[in-house]
């Protein structure tokens, strides 16, 4: 406890703040951690409500726009006077010699965008029906921001329900992996013994063997004939199978050095049982700790399931996620011809620079050595 003093025309007020408030005062300094931590709560919200953000069904195909390049949007008019936000229309021609084809920007065409339109029909969590969308056209004219794939499929609609998939995973891995490192952590460090002997020689095991070529053996294990919601779960899994080490040894050396202090010693002589001892007294003197690194760890399944999805040994097609998006972009020709494929790339970028600069201000505020 922190006692807090304030100085006022008659008694001085005395009162004292929590560890989580002087954790949350503290954090509030770390501007880099708080526009980080806005990202990743915007990045989430997406994630909840993909079918509304989403301009357009990510299944529905145009023929007539394979592989076209992202349209600009534009805020000036022919006569350089400001508009609504609107974008000029596109038309191709076939390159018989080079064997593409060739956009132009169509300005006859002129497609006005605007907030909550009616558009594509899609079903919310696969539960309610609706057709309202976040933003579009109220012609129904479709505008490709991000462009289109090889299918002509709106790139941006794919990427943000690629969101919902990319992020669940490093949410439902940490939780599984949390569990295992905590539970499997406090038993070493508390119980110490054989117990500890055999739980560090299977961490020392797991450690030993190289993450990505096993990840590589497990995901080609899996049988093509799963659905993706099987296949999604198993992903998680592979992906914790790996993520739980680090966090038990850091919970068995807390549990080591608290083994011995005043408030452990009188709960057991309280008459507490030991698992009361270890979860209710123990862990929570480093929670804010486990919180930080929880939000440091989630990048690592995000990348995990990108790469194995990248590497087709993951999440496959119909399933919607940003390594899968990635699959188009795999030789340079794609890259060098249709470099708009490359954007899902980017907001995996963007997420684990947002969750680490995010875990780092909650690492040094939970710091009470830290300034």
């Amino acid at each position: 406890m922190r006692i807090l003093r304030r100085k006022e025309k008659g008694p001085a007020l005395v009162g004292t703040a929590s560890q989580w408030t002087l954790i949350w005062n503290k954090f509030k300094r770390h501007r880099v951690a708080v526009f980080s931590g806005a990202v990743v709560f915007i990045f989430y919200a997406i994630a909840i409500s993909v079918e509304f953000v989403a301009p357009y069904n990510p299944y529905v195909r145009d023929t007539n726009a394979l592989f076209a390049p992202p349209m600009r949007i534009r805020l000036l008019d022919e006569q350089r006077k400001l508009s609504l936000p609107f974008a000029y229309g596109i038309n191709h021609i076939l390159d018989l010699e080079r064997f593409e084809r060739i956009y132009t920007i169509d300005k006859t065409k002129k497609y006005s965008l605007q907030l909550f339109v009616r558009g594509d029909t899609y079903k919310f969590w696969g539960l309610w029906t609706g057709d309202l969308h976040l933003f579009g056209t109220q012609d129904g004219s479709r505008v490709y921001l991000f462009g289109t794939d090889e299918q002509g499929r709106d790139l941006l609609s794919r990427v943000i329900y690629g969101t919902r998939i990319s992020l669940s995973i490093g949410l439902v891995g940490i939780i599984i992996s949390f569990g295992l490192g905590i539970f499997l952590g406090a038993i070493s460090g508390y119980y110490g013994g054989i117990a500890d002997i055999i739980i560090q020689r299977i961490i020392e095991v797991f450690m030993c063997i190289p993450s990505l070529p096993l990840w590589m053996a497990l995901s080609a294990a899996l049988p093509f004939t799963w659905p993706v919601i099987w296949v999604f779960f198993a992903i998680t899994v592979i992906l914790s199978l790996m993520g739980w080490t680090g966090l038990a040894r850091v919970v068995r050396g807390k549990l080591i050095s608290l083994r011995d202090e005043e408030f452990v010693i009188a709960a057991r002589l309280d008459g507490a049982k030991e698992v009361r001892i270890m979860f209710k007294h123990m862990l929570p003197s480093f929670a804010s700790h486990l919180i930080a690194t929880a939000t440091l760890s989630i990048p690592g399944m995000i990348l995990g399931e990108t790469a194995l999805s990248f590497l087709g040994i993951g999440l496959r097609a119909p399933a919607i996620s940003w390594g899968v998006l990635l699959q188009s972009a795999q030789n340079i020709e794609a890259v060098a011809i249709t470099p708009w494929l490359l954007l899902p790339g980017l907001f995996v970028v963007i997420v684990v620079l947002a969750f680490n600069f995010f875990g780092d201000g909650l690492r040094d505020a939970a710091d009470p050595y830290t300034e």
